[in-house]
Order: C-alpha cells, then structure tokens, then sequence
C-alpha cells in the first residue's frame, strides 16, 4: 500500500491558516494533522479540520458540474455547463450591459487566488460588485479610521504582556493557536481577563471574567477613558501622538464613571480595575469580533483602540489593541485586480437580498458566487433566499452542495482545501504558506484559474486571463521578493511576512494622514430594545463547524439554543421549543446553564437554512455603522 505524508495549508475562514500533514494511501487522504514545523500550528488542528474528511468524502460533495433542468439540478459534462454559462453572460451583457451581473465573493476559502474571479468579471465588465464585509467589516473601518491601518504587533509579542485581555474573544472556538500562546504567557506571570457577555471554555484561561450585558462594552471602554484622564493616568506621550483629545474628553466625561457602569453591567471597582491594568501596562487588548456585529461596532471598537492609545499601550511592547493581521499585506492583489472603484455600481453585502431585488435600470439578471454560501451566512436568510430564487439566472461555484448551490442554475465544482493550489496569509498572526494539493481534485473538477480561463475563452476575453497558477502566484509575491520571499521560498515551509515588524507602530507614529492616533469623538445613537423579546441572540462560531460546513453528524434534528434556566418559563432541557424574533420563527433543542446572563440565548452560526437550522432566518439585515458590516448581534428573540 503506497503512504505518503504532504504538506499543504489550510484555507478555510480562520485567523490560523494552519500547516497541514495529510497521510495520503493510495491516492486517498486517511489522516490531518497539523504541522509541528509551522510555528503557530505547532503539530495540532482544530476539530473541525482534523475532522474535515468527513466532508472531503462526503454525500454534500460536488465532483462534476451540475445543471438546472426541469426544476431540478442534474449532472453535466463541463463543456456543456461552461457552454451554458457563457452563452447566458454573453446574451444578458448584450441585452442589459454588465451591470445586470453582479459577481458575489465570500470567505468561504481565504486563497488569493480566488481573486481570479474578480478578474474574470472586471474584464467582461466590469460588472456588479458587492461592498461590505459582513464578518470584519465594522471593526477593520474602526482601525482604519483610526490607525489608517488594521494590523496588529507580532502574535508572540504576547509573551512581553503583563496583562492580557480577551474582550469578547473565545479562543477555543475562534482563534484555538492563540491558547498556547496565552498558556505559555501566564506561565511566565501574564494575567489574562476576559470580558465578555457570554460565559465560554475561555473562562479556563482567565485570571478574573467580567460578563458585562450585551453591548456594554462601550460604556466599559468610555468609563475607563474617563478613570484615566480625570485621575492623570493617561500617559503624556501618548496624547500627544493622538487627536482631536478635547473632543475625545468631551466625550468620556459626558457621563459619570457610575453612570457608565451601570450601563456595562459592572460596578464602579470593575472599572477602577481595569483602569489600573492599563495604567500600569503593558497590557494588550485581543478584540473579538462579536461586539462589532452590531449597529454601533465600529464606535465599540473605536473605543477599545482608543483606550490602548491614551493609556500608551498601543505603542508598548507586550501593549497593541489586535483586531486583525493584515493577510493581504504581503501580496500584490492590486496586479490581479482593480475593485469595487472601477464597478458600474455595488450592492451592500449585508443587505444582499434587498439589494438585489431593488436593483433597477438594470436589473440584477445573473449572480456568480465565489466561495459563499449567502443564503445560511447573511442575515435575513429568507430575503436572500428569494431574491437568488427569483434571479433570471444563478451560478454557484463550490466543493460542496450548499443552500446557496441548490438555488442555482449551474453549479460549478471547484478543488477543497486538500485540492487546491494557492496562497494564504492569516488574520491571526504574520506567516505566509502556500496551498498545495495533496491529492488531485476529481476529473470533473477544473482549479479555478483554468475554469475562468475556459469561460474567457468562451466569451472573448482569453488573453486578459492567461497564465499558469503558478504565473497567478509569482505576480501576487511580488512586493515581497525583493525581501527573500519567493515561490520557491514557500514551498520549503511557512515564511514570517518581511514587511511586518514585531511591533505595529514602534515610533509613536501611526499610518493616518497626519500620523496621529484619531480618537473616538462621537457615538452613535442605540435603537431602545423591544421587551417583548426580552434576549439578546447570540449566534456564535463553534466547535463542530466551520462557518456552514459541518463536520459529522452537524446539528442533527434540529439546531440547539442555550439560555438560563430562568429565562425558559418552565421549560426543561431537551424540549423542542420555538423561537421567534421580529424577523422569523424556527425550532430549537433547548439547553440551560445557569452560568449565562440571564438576557442571553446563544444558537450555533452556520446552521443550514434548508433544515431550519439557520438563525440568520432569525436576524434583519441592517448595517454597521461603518464599514458595511452586519449586525447580527442587535437581533432580539423569544421562546413561544
């Protein structure tokens, strides 16, 4: 029996983007581990790539074209699907114009490579454009605003901290090579706090857990701005490399310190607390993604990034407020493709349904999707739901058989993560790696290099996408080759990005205009909660799955929903009960833990929208209040 081990990287939506060992026999993957060379990966996965061959060997997965005959989508040859498809492009472009296609890209495989298909539809276009980011959207606009930059200081520099905090981050689920990096730093004497609304196996890796109500992250941030600047704490150096502070003061002692703990949901000592920890510093701040998902989230997180800056930890080693590792920053994306400034017009992604359906002169009459699965991932999931359904004509590229897929009128199948060949940086630290596939796809699955290159063929656009994959790469590796990272490079092991410096800004300095930090002003009004549905939904990142992908048996019967027990009226644990919000109504097991607020309920992300299990059927589509995020966490519900 022939064994191989291959290396290769994984490309799915996480901080980590792993170094894999895949154990290949005979042609087929038997076993995933992480790789013990790779310095964050260091020999271990999380479950749900340790388990992804569940998935690579599944019923969900696609092996050859699938086309929509007679309301039901049946097997096709590729040259008949890209026949179709390009006659389809070709005769709605002519009759309409390129804005009526719109070209949808997700983060369902983080590859750089899949901005080929951004290309494609710049080149036959250029056509419809999505803007928004529903996952980072709000906090990446925060730092930028503030910063002129999301990045973060080296992922080991946590080692220099003496205080840690995990504000709304659970690095079990999200984040699981952060853990021994926080293990090590507490062996060293770090503290680690964690905040957050949710209680979650994160709890084991703190030193003191706050669980503020839900949103109150705010008034914490803005409480403890105030404790630094009434009572001479902030450091002198770092006002002086930030602006507008009288505007910033203003803002903070609006209200009193009590005022501000009493709408966080914690006492005054809490934020007295908190105030010495930065005061006396290094203390880092790792901002979760979950409290930037709401209507005011980017103001969230600009107070988080301007309490790391008053108090002088954003410029310390062991210090910075980490949202985000700028996994772009090594590439130059810019050669591939141009973005959404040279589209006809966009469409918001958080409000992709709507969008879609109000689209006029023209109309949207054809959507391609990249690496999405909208229907289960955006909110609103019914809305989006219909408006592909009564899309004139839909294409889905993707591994597996999706809610999104089955709306389709062609499905294209493309390489997994054990298939492909790309590039990848990480949003969880600053090493680079390379996608190699340890197995060859299935014959009826085209790179998606070659599949838009036979559709440019097809619709006379061929030259302005040629070129080999590992063409497509060395172009993409092209700011970072003068600094000894080349193709080759990668392919002996995972190399730390050359233009990233162990600390973000080392000089005091910051990448706005004028180089200075610009702090927080102003805060958004907050819509007053309806309390007839008295818990705030908490549709939260998993064990089992990765995003809509699930591993196993996935969510079974029906989804599960977790609140206190004195929150269920009566009910016990294991009953079926139903939820509803404004927006929808779906059915869930229920579980109890006392150890949740008690205006909490918390739902898995990523259930699959044609079971029942979806709670963006439960969620409106509404925006952030920059960067065009969702706000998923305004979603109020009930158990009826």
């Amino acid at each position: 029996m022939a064994r191989e081990l291959k290396r290769t990287t994984c490309s799915r939506d996480c901080p980590d983007a792993c170094g894999i060992l895949a154990t290949v026999e005979d042609g087929r993957v038997v076993h995933l581990r992480g790789d013990p060379d790779h310095p964050v990966t260091q020999g271990f996965l999380c479950y749900r790539t340790a388990s992804f061959l569940d998935l690579q060997y599944g019923p969900t997965r696609l092996t050859q074209p699938l086309v929509r005959e007679g309301g039901r989508l049946v097997p096709a040859s590729m040259e008949a699907a890209l026949d179709l498809v390009a006659r389809q492009l070709l005769r709605i472009r002519e009759e309409s114009g390129p804005a009526a296609i719109l070209h949808y890209r997700s983060g369902g495989s983080l590859g750089l490579l899949k901005h080929v298909a951004d290309r494609f539809f710049e080149e036959f276009g250029p056509c419809t454009a999505t803007v928004g980011d529903i996952c980072s959207g709000a906090g990446e606009a925060a730092q930028v605003e503030d910063f002129g930059v999301s990045d973060s200081n080296d992922l080991f520099d946590l080692l220099n901290s003496r205080t840690i905090y995990l504000w709304g981050k659970n690095p079990f689920v999200s984040n699981v090579h952060l853990v021994p990096v926080l293990k090590e730093a507490r062996q060293r004497g770090t503290r680690v706090v964690l905040i957050d609304p949710v209680h979650h196996k994160g709890t084991t890796l703190a030193d003191r857990y706050l669980q503020p109500c839900p949103g109150g992250d705010l008034d914490i941030a803005l409480g403890v701005g105030r404790i630094l600047l009434d009572t001479g704490r902030a450091d002198p150096q770092a006002l002086a490399a930030c602006e507008p502070i009288d505007g910033y003061r203003r803002l903070v002692q609006g209200r009193t310190v009590s005022d501000y703990a009493a709408g966080s949901g914690l006492t005054v000592a809490d934020l007295e607390a908190i105030a010495e920890d930065f005061a006396s510093g290094p203390t880092a701040i790792l901002v979760g993604w979950g409290m930037q998902r709401r209507g005011h989230g980017s103001a969230i997180v600009r107070s988080l990034d301007a309490l790391s800056a008053i108090s002088g930890n954003l410029f310390r080693v062991g210090g910075g407020c980490s949202f985000y590792f700028r996994r772009r920053g090594a590439f130059a994306v810019d050669r591939l493709v141009q973005g959404t400034r040279i589209a006809p017009r966009t469409v918001r992604e958080p409000l992709l349904g709507e969008d879609i359906v109000a689209a006029k002169d023209p109309p949207i009459r054809a959507v391609w999707i990249t690496a999405g699965n909208p229907v289960c991932m955006l909110p609103d999931s019914a809305g989006v739901a219909r408006a592909l359904e009564a899309t004139e004509f839909v294409v889905v590229a993707d591994p597996f058989l999706t809610d999104t897929a089955r709306r389709a009128h062609v499905v294209f199948p493309v390489p997994s993560l054990l298939e492909d060949d790309d590039l990848l940086g990480a949003y969880g630290h600053h090493w680079l790696g390379e996608s190699r596939g340890v197995v060859p796809p299935p014959s009826g699955v085209l790179h998606e290099v070659q599949l838009f290159q036979e559709l440019a063929r097809r619709t006379g656009i061929g030259a302005a996408m040629a070129g080999s994959v590992d063409e497509y790469k060395r172009r993409l590796l092209t700011k970072v080759e003068p600094h000894g990272v080349s193709l080759e490079t990668l392919r002996t092991g995972p190399v730390r990005n050359p233009l990233a410096g162990q600390l973000r800004f080392p000089e005091r300095r910051v990448e706005t205009r004028n180089g200075k930090v610009q702090l927080l002003t102003a805060i958004p009004s907050r819509a007053v909660p309806d309390p007839s549905y008295p818990l705030w939904l908490f549709s939260n990142s998993n064990l089992e799955s990765q995003s809509a992908q699930w591993s196993g048996r996935g969510l079974g019967t029906h989804t599960w929903i977790t609140v206190h027990p004195d929150s269920a009226a009566g009910r016990k644990a294991g009953e079926v009960v139903e939820v509803e919000s404004p927006q929808g109504r779906l059915r869930a097991e229920l579980r109890l833990d006392p150890r949740q607020r008690r205006d909490v309920a918390i739902m898995p992300k990523g259930g699959h929208y044609d079971r029942g299990h979806s709670a963006n059927a439960l969620i409106a589509a509404r925006a952030t209040d920059r960067g065009m995020g969702a706000a998923y966490l305004d979603c109020r519900v009930r158990l009826v």
